[in-house]
């Protein structure tokens, strides 16, 4: 395949189970195996840019954007961005660019999130080969993990369980009714974000411009799921590769809380990096090291 092949983005839109439709993008060759990659908030498919040209030489990438963010539709209600309707957004995505055998899924932030929902839950069952998640816990996980600190108190998890929550207050502030779509409108939102990829040493000053627009609808998706998920765990096992990709500088998720699910996936890698929390933006070339390496481990596995 030439480059001009590779550089080449084929859109299309997918319609999911309850209607809404989403937007799509593929580079790459279909005959290769289809690795999709999952965005989180508050990016739409262009913070994979940095990876997708390296990534589409050896894969059949596919890239969308999640629903209320880029060209996809924005749903009516908040219901419509629980994790049930994201599931099935991917499976749509999955059903539409690889009708058959499995696929990678490489995801950031809330599309981690989200993504860890489908590999532990059963609409994707037997279709996923491999997950890669950066900087985005299982939402369950990250429930019983709380409430384990809190059970069997020690000076060590204590530690982490504060640390974790001066990294979550933003979540809390999410909550609030009407302040934070304020907040977006005035510019507050996007400067802070800037402000804190700054310090990050390794950005070389590239920052996101988040749309307000996406801002504001993806916030929702703190709504829709946080408090319910965190106050009422579920049990959710990943019977597929797992492998974690954790920055050593991520203001937002803490190591600890990312990386203590042994108890819920057998097969666990976890590759901890230098970086802040948008690597795919900052470090694509770590994360496209990584995603390929991963790939390439588990279809030799497969093959043999």
């Amino acid at each position: 395949m030439s480059h001009n092949d590779v550089a080449h983005v084929r859109t299309r839109m997918v319609t999911s189970a309850d209607g809404v439709r989403i937007s799509a993008q593929e580079r790459g060759d279909p005959s290769h195996p289809t690795l999709i990659a999952v965005h989180g908030y508050p990016d739409d498919h262009s913070v994979w840019d940095g990876v997708a040209a390296e990534l589409a030489e050896r894969h059949h990438l596919v890239t969308y954007d999640v629903r209320g963010a880029g060209a996809s539709e924005v749903p009516a209600s908040r219901e419509a961005y629980r994790l049930d309707r994201l599931e099935a957004d991917l499976a749509a995505v999955v059903d539409a660019v690889a009708p058959t055998g499995e696929v990678h899924l490489l995801a950031h932030d809330w599309g981690a999130i989200q993504t860890w929902h489908a590999v532990t839950g059963e609409l994707l069952r037997g279709r996923i080969a491999s997950f890669t998640s950066i900087s985005g816990p299982c939402l369950d996980h990250a429930g019983h993990w709380f409430r384990s600190r809190l059970r069997r108190p020690s000076a060590r998890g204590l530690r982490e369980l504060v640390t974790q929550a001066v990294c979550s207050g933003y979540i809390a502030f999410f909550q609030i009714p009407g302040l934070p779509e304020l907040a977006w409108r005035a510019g507050v939102v996007p400067r802070v974000l800037r402000a804190l990829e700054r310090l990050d040493r390794t950005s070389g000053g590239r920052t996101g411009s988040p749309s307000v627009a996406d801002g504001i609808h993806g916030l929702e998706l703190y709504r829709a799921n946080m408090p319910e998920r965190l106050r009422r765990p579920s049990e959710r096992r990943a019977d597929v590769p797992v492998q974690l990709v954790v920055p050593t500088g991520d203001p937002y998720v803490s190591a600890p809380l990312q990386t203590d699910i042994g108890r819920w996936v057998a097969d666990l890698r976890v590759r901890r990096v230098p970086g802040g929390h948008w690597l795919p933006r900052t470090r694509p070339d770590v994360v496209t090291r990584c995603a390929a390496e991963f790939v390439d481990h588990v279809e030799d596995s497969i093959r043999a």
